[in-house]
C-alpha cells in the first residue's frame, strides 16, 4: 500500500529527480558478477546481519566509534550538531527503567528537541513499535541521544519514521513531496538492528526518511537489515527520498558498520540507500556492509533483483554524492558497486570525492572510471587527494 500511495504522488507530482516511477533502467550496462556476500539471511539480529546479537557489545554501548578517526574535513554550518540544550521533551527521570519504549515512541511523536536522562551509564531501549514522527510537531525535530543512547529494532521492526506524504502522519501541506519540514536531526544516538524486512518494501531497516530534510551526525549503525531481495528496495541503515528542493541529506561523522560482526545487510545499499536524493557525507565510515540481492537493476531473467551498493546506493537523476573524509571498505555485493552505486537515470548527476579512501570493497562488475564504483561511464567523478583502489 505504501509503495503504490508513493508510486502515484511521485509520478502525479512529475518529481523529475524521480524516475523510478517507470521501469528503471538503472544498472543495465553491468553484468552481474560472481564475487560477493553470497546468500545470507536479513535478520535484524544474529549472523544474517552482521553476527551480533543480544550479547553483542553494541547492546553495553561498545562497537566501533562514530566516524572516520581519519577525517579531517570541515563540516558546513548547517550540517553541524543542534544545540539541544534546551529540550522540548526529555525520555527518562535519571534510572535504566524509565528510559522505555513507550517514552521514546510517544516522545518522538510529540517532536521538538527530544533528549534522554536514563543515567549516566550507556543504555539500550529496545523498542516495541516504530518511532513516528508527525509532520505537524516540528518545524525542528532533533532526537539527541547524549553518546549514551542505542535505540534497538529487537531485530523485528524499523526504528524510526519520517514521511510527509503519509496521511497517518498529518499532511501539512499541499506539496508534500517538497515541503521543507519536519526538519529533523538524529544526533549522539546508535540504532541496531532495525529490520523493515517484509514491512512495505520501501527498505531503510534503522530509519526511513521520506520528505522534509534529514541530518545525521555522530551516529552509529549496527547490524540493521532490509528486505534480501529485489531490485530497487535498499538501506539497511537510511532509506530517503524527496529531500526538500533537493538540498543534501546530511551524514556527519557517523559509522556504518565499522568492523566485522557490526555490518549491516539489505537487498541493495548494505548502509544508504536512496531514489533523487543528493547526499554530503562527512568524516565517515562505511565498512562490513552487504548488499545481499542477486540480478541487479533491473533484475536479470530469472532473478529477484538487487544486489549492488555495498555501502552506498544512489538512484535517480540529477543528483550529488559528495564524499569528503570518509572511509569506504570491506563491504560486499552480488551484483554491482561494491563501494557504491549511482546511477543517473538522465545522466544529470555527480559525485565529489575528497579526502577519502574508497579500498577493499568486494565483489561485483561493471566499473566504467574506478573499481568499487558503477556508475554511467558519462557520469562526472571529481577526486582529490584521495584513494581508490
Amino acid at each position: 500500500m505504501m509503495r503504490r500511495s508513493l508510486e502515484l504522488i511521485l509520478c502525479l507530482s512529475m518529481v523529475t529527480a524521480l524516475e523510478a516511477c517507470a521501469d528503471d533502467s538503472s544498472g543495465g550496462e553491468g553484468t552481474t558478477g560472481t564475487g560477493g556476500a553470497g546468500a545470507a539471511s536479513a535478520s535484524g539480529s544474529g549472523a544474517g546481519a552482521g553476527g551480533a546479537g543480544a550479547g553483542s557489545p553494541a547492546h553495553e554501548g561498545g562497537g566501533p566509534a562514530a566516524g572516520n578517526p581519519d577525517g579531517s574535513c570541515a563540516v558546513p554550518a548547517e550540517a553541524e550538531a543542534v544545540d539541544t540544550s534546551s529540550p522540548t521533551t526529555v525520555i527518562g527521570d535519571g534510572t535504566p527503567e524509565s528510559c522505555t519504549s513507550e517514552a521514546v515512541v510517544s516522545g518522538v511523536a510529540a517532536g521538538g528537541i527530544i533528549t534522554f536522562d536514563c543515567g549516566p551509564d550507556p543504555i539500550t531501549i529496545t523498542l516495541e513499535e516504530t518511532a513516528k514522527i508527525f509532520n505537524d510537531t516540528g518545524p525542528e525535530i532533533v532526537i539527541d541521544g547524549g553518546g549514551l543512547v542505542t535505540l534497538s529494532g529487537g531485530g523485528k521492526r524499523r526504528i524510526l519514521y519520517m514521511n510527509t506524504c503519509d496521511e497517518a502522519q498529518v499532511w501539512t501541506t499541499p506539496s508534500c513531496d517538497n515541503q521543507d519540514h519536519p526538519r529533523l536531526t538524529v544526533q549522539n544516538l546508535t540504532f541496531i538492528e532495525g529490520d523493515s524486512t517484509g514491512d512495505d518494501d520501501e527498505g531503510g531497516g534503522a530509519i526511513f526518511a521520506q520528505g522534509g530534510r534529514l541530518k545525521v551526525v555522530n551516529a552509529r549503525f549496527f547490524n540493521n537489515a532490509c528486505d534480501a531481495a529485489g531490485p530497487d528496495v535498499g538501506g539497511a541503515g537510511i532509506r530517503a527520498f524527496m529531500q526538500y528542493n533537493d538540498l543534501p541529506l546530511y551524514v556527519v561523522n557517523s559509522t556504518f558498520g565499522g568492523a566485522e560482526g557490526y555490518g549491516n545487510v539489505c537487498a541493495n545499499g548494505g548502509g544508504i540507500s536512496s531514489i533523487g536524493v543528493s547526499w554530503t557525507v562527512v568524516n565517515s565510515l562505511f565498512s562490513h556492509n552487504r548488499a545481499i540481492g542477486n540480478g541487479g537493476n533491473p533484475a536479470q531473467a530469472g532473478t529477484p533483483g538487487g544486489g549492488s551498493g555495498g555501502a552506498i546506493y544512489n538512484d535517480g537523476n540529477t543528483m550529488t554524492l559528495t564524499l569528503c573524509g570518509t572511509r569506504i571498505e570491506r563491504n560486499e555485493v552480488n551484483a554491482h558497486g561494491s563501494a557504491i552505486f549511482f546511477v543517473s537515470n538522465d545522466h544529470s548527476g555527480n559525485i565529489v570525492i575528497d579526502r577519502s579512501v574508497i579500498t577493499g570493497n568486494i565483489g561485483g562488475s561493471w566499473y566504467p572510471t574506478y573499481p568499487q564504483i558503477s556508475n554511467h561511464d558519462d557520469t562526472p567523478i571529481a577526486v582529490t587527494d584521495s584513494v581508490i583502489q
